[in-house]
């Protein structure tokens, strides 16, 4: 297998055989990177370019009068037109801000935190905090008080930037925030009740327009300090599964070393990214995806245009911008795809027929190896030109990241979008995009691509799950990663930083599978194992991914614990699908009592048997009981965290008397 693997990796390490002693460290594949670019382990450098601030600042003087940020007026209540602010626009009030901040005391190393969805003066702020080497600290738009009062004191924010409507979530944490906490600055307007509130606190509260205008014409007053690579830019705080949000401290080396990594893949792929390249602003700002995807377009003097915080106007946003990239988390592609199926299975016969006939075509030839642009083009002018134009039309590469994207869906964006998708891997601790499929191969459904440039990847085995990640024919282990884009550590959690960054390693957590072309495939999650009653350990995320293939399953939690001998789920259906099969099962009513129904139990339990039989599974991995939910796992039940993963506490104290009486009926 690793000749073949060498199509896009190249060795750069032996792998390295299990320590005997007690306790010793597990075997180790080889170390490979990408065999695409210069092969170097890092970066060129570019002089003047140190830190985020400098990825601004150099392009403010490449392209000043580029449209940078942008947003929909909004005229009697009605979304008009985008208007834009341009590259030296945004670049004088950025030195306003930022000598406002300096003015409330907080200087080099100080800590600011930004609150609220994403918008022109979030990125106003961000660029303000670069500028002047403070700590960009971004508040999660979707965690709770509890989280945001946490954040607060843990990372000893000074001065706190807020959406207008999230202020009285920060009142919230008055008087516990105000240890370091000093200025609130509303991205909108302050009312004279929270202007009371926070003076009574001893804070001060300013408006946006108040604030941008504090130190007018003073910004000479307060010089920018140097700023090195090494230097801390973001601390990033991660949702997690369990237990407190940890800080991920992101320098700016770590932000250089992945736009230029993101910068060489798309060189290598003939998608470069331009300046007239437009952006659509809509994944948190306070998430290292999206933050990442727009220092890559500042990078280039592109635009960015936020989005109205709205995600039933999300198309007509789309319809307006016409963004050429879009990047997405697979709950938005599942939408999309959901939404053209829909469309499709229910027009007349004749368009259905046209439609499936474009389809097969088109699949076909991209699978011997056709660009999905000369696969078929008549078919893309008559039949696909339709969906194309309800992403705006420009839009050339969608990129999925934050969780796995199932393979139907990808395999049939590829098709019908008439743009390259792309499936990405990465996490907060490795600035996002380690790993991006390749355009025009269709070989790399369901895989995360090979590495991107300036990362080194190896396997670790896990013998207790059974991975081993010396194996001739099918490598598997956990996911270890190394390079510029590594994170410094998690801020005030030295222990946990140690036992995830071992000899410059970066242990993920999540296990991942080589193929045979060198791309990875991520199978698993190391620490979802538990043991059944009869010794059997289960791998639950792989099962999850297994029986998520299953017809009209949307999301499926498994749960077993060693009491128990077998698995039980609760699943979210698929609402059309299941509506379909119920008007023609003689099953009536409203979703959720179609859910409740006993035949319609039977069947999805008979559905997700069919997929564990075809997918060859053990016995007692089969779910043996299963619970309906019309109701998707989402953040406001705590069910899920804000990137999509489920939170396994939270789900069993939430569904706990459900799985009970599951497994009471089988005894």
């Amino acid at each position: 297998m690793a000749d073949s693997m060498m199509k896009y990796l190249v060795q750069v390490e032996e792998a390295r055989q299990a320590a005997p002693e007690e306790g010793g460290a597990p075997s180790a594949g080889p170390a490979y990177r990408c065999a695409a670019g210069s092969g170097s382990a890092s970066p060129p450098d570019v002089p003047g370019l140190d830190s985020c601030w400098d990825i601004f600042r150099l392009s403010v003087e490449k392209y000043p009068g580029n449209p940078m940020l942008g947003r929909r007026e909004i005229v009697d209540g009605k979304a008009g037109k985008y208007t834009w602010v341009t590259y030296k626009e945004v670049y004088d009030t950025v030195l306003k801000v930022g000598a406002s901040i300096r003015s409330c005391g907080v200087g080099k190393g100080g800590r600011c935190g930004i609150y609220g969805g994403n918008s022109p003066e979030w990125v106003v702020s961000m660029q303000a905090c670069n500028a002047h080497g403070i700590y960009c600290v971004p508040l999660y738009d979707t965690l709770g008080a509890g989280a945001i009062e946490f954040i607060l004191s843990h990372a000893e924010i000074e001065i706190v930037f807020v959406e207008e409507k999230k202020i009285e979530e920060v009142l919230k944490t008055l008087p516990n925030a105000t240890k370091f906490l000093k200025t609130i600055v509303s991205f909108g307007k302050v009312s004279s009740d929270q202007k009371e509130k926070v003076e009574q606190n001893g804070l001060s509260i300013y408006s946006w327009p108040e604030f941008v205008l504090k130190e007018d014409g003073a910004e000479e007053k307060y010089e920018l300090p140097p700023k090195e690579k090494a230097d801390i830019c973001t601390i990033m705080y991660t949702s997690g599964t369990t237990g407190d949000p940890k800080g991920v401290l992101i320098s700016n080396k770590s932000i250089i070393a992945i736009v230029t990594a993101v910068d060489e893949f798309l060189s290598n792929s003939n998608e470069e990214i331009h300046e007239d390249d437009v952006y659509i602003s809509y994944l948190p700002l306070a998430h290292i995806f999206d933050r990442v995807i727009e220092e890559v377009f500042i990078h280039h003097g592109a635009s960015i245009g936020f989005w109205r915080g709205d995600v039933k106007l999300l198309v007509e946003d789309i319809g307006e911008l016409k963004p050429t990239i879009f990047c997405a988390v697979p709950r938005v592609l599942d939408r999309i795809y959901g939404g053209l199926q829909d469309k499709y299975s229910t027009s007349g016969f004749l368009r259905k027929t046209v439609f499936n006939v474009a389809y097969k075509y088109k699949q076909g030839n991209m699978i011997k190896g056709s660009k999905h642009e000369d696969a078929a083009s008549i078919f893309d002018k008559l039949v696909f030109a339709k969906v194309k134009r309800g992403l705006g039309g420009r839009v050339r590469v969608i990129l999925s990241g934050a969780a796995p994207l199932s393979n139907h869906v990808e395999e049939f964006l590829r098709v019908v979008t008439c743009s390259h998708v792309l499936q990405g891997y990465g996490l907060t601790e490795t600035c996002a995009g380690s790993f991006v499929s390749l355009p025009n191969n269709m070989s790399m459904i369901g895989t995360v691509g090979p590495p991107v440039p300036y990362v080194q990847v190896r396997l670790e085995s896990v013998p207790e799950m059974g991975y081993d990640a010396l194996s001739k024919e099918s490598p598997r282990g956990e996911v270890c990663i190394r390079g510029d884009t590594l994170f410094s550590g998690y801020y005030k959690r030295e222990d946990l930083t140690k036992e995830v960054l071992i000899d410059g390693w970066f242990h993920t957590g999540d296990i991942g599978e080589w193929q045979h072309d060198g791309s990875l495939k991520i199978i698993d999650r190391k620490k979802n194992i538990f043991k059944l009653s009869q010794g059997e350990y289960v791998a639950v995320e792989n099962l999850e991914n297994i029986f998520g293939q299953a017809p009209n399953v949307d999301s499926i939690w498994v749960y077993g614990n060693s009491f128990e001998s077998c698995l039980v789920a609760v699943v979210n259906p698929n609402k059309q699908g299941l509506e379909r099969w119920a008007e023609t099962n003689g099953v009536s009513g409203d979703f959720a009592s179609i859910c409740a129904d006993p035949k319609v139990k039977e069947f999805m339990l008979e559905q997700l048997g069919k997929t564990g039989k075809d997918k060859k599974l053990k016995g007692f991995e089969m779910i043996r009981a299963v619970h309906l939910d019309s109701v998707p796992f989402d953040m406001e039940r705590d069910l899920i965290t804000p990137t999509y993963k489920k939170k396994r506490p939270q789900l069993l104290k939430y569904y706990q008397d459900i799985v009970d009486d599951m497994y009471k009926s089988m005894k």
